[in-house]
């Protein structure tokens, strides 16, 4: 048995910046979920866990890049839930090389790795990729890139109801947009959420047509008040800039939490920069969720 810690704990700090403009931020501890599986990992992949053995599948496949986390929460679900996995990774230069310490966990957890070219990458959804990949390894249930689909939405929805009434904003770091999607759908009257993109994708509508998809599929047309922030990428994915690491050690600092660097770091250095230009009014609460920790 996994035993999820749900609903996770809400946790108050004392932020300078916010408190100087009257703002109260909560950490939305997802990443207390499970240590295998935390934050929108779980609630991303726990709906299409129960979709795949439902459908008597018992092999998983799945995408990502070198330093993906979902390929680390998808290996160690298979380990934990008897599910065998295979993780279709971007680079074939990779292949013989040594493997990273994020592909060295999947593959301890038993994850076939299976390296493709960049292009065929791109392709990954098409039938004669998808046709090829059953050829070489049977059959399997397909979970997208980073987890996102509907079943994943719907999971993500229970996030937003678990922060009903608690705060006026809910901000999430947005990669795929499963998570935001959901969480906007969870959300009750007079709430709205914020995604932060970790993606460099050159404007904030690059990821707003994949969010209505999303929330079409899983709940039958766009729903919730929500808006994306694109300012605070810093160079694209995984990319880090001084400012951040500054911003990140300085909030270690001040409140004794590790700062994952690719999601959260970002995600908080976006809420303080909005609280600055007095985006949150005096007097209301923000939470962010904490979706990974280092």
């Amino acid at each position: 048995m996994l035993r999820p810690r749900l609903p996770s704990p809400v946790q108050e700090v004392e932020d300078e910046t916010f408190a100087r403009h009257g703002v109260r931020l909560l950490l939305k501890r997802d990443d207390l979920i499970h240590p295998d599986l935390p934050g929108n990992k779980w609630r991303k992949l726990a709906p299409n866990l129960r979709a795949a053995a439902a459908a008597g599948e018992r092999a998983l496949l799945t995408f990502g890049g070198a330093y993906s986390n979902h390929l680390r929460a998808t290996a160690a679900a298979g380990r934990l839930l008897g599910f065998a996995t295979i993780g279709v990774v971007r680079g074939d230069e990779l292949a013989g090389a040594p493997l990273n310490p994020s592909l060295a966990r999947c593959a301890a957890d038993g994850m076939r790795l299976h390296f493709v070219d960049r292009g065929t990458y791109r392709r990954k959804t098409e039938p004669d990729v998808l046709a090829a990949l059953h050829d070489r390894f049977g059959s399997f249930a397909v979970i997208p890139e980073g987890g996102s689909n509907s079943l994943a939405a719907q999971g993500c929805a229970e996030l937003g109801r678990e922060l009903r009434g608690v705060a006026d904003t809910a901000a999430v770091a947005c990669g795929t947009g499963g998570t935001l999607a959901g969480l906007a759908a969870g959300l009750g009257p007079g709430q709205r959420a914020i995604g932060v993109a970790v993606l460099k994708g050159g404007s904030p509508h690059f990821l707003r047509g994949t969010v209505e998809d999303l929330q079409r599929a899983a709940f039958g047309a766009p729903c919730g008040h929500w808006r994306l922030e694109d300012r605070f990428h810093c160079g694209g994915y995984a990319r880090r800039t001084p400012e951040l690491d500054a911003f990140a050690d300085a909030f270690e600092a001040r409140h004794g939490l590790p700062l994952e660097r690719v999601y959260v770091a970002k995600l908080l250095l976006g809420l303080t920069a909005l609280a600055e230009e007095g985006t949150f009014a005096p007097g209301s609460t923000v939470a962010a969720v904490i979706t990974g920790m280092p």
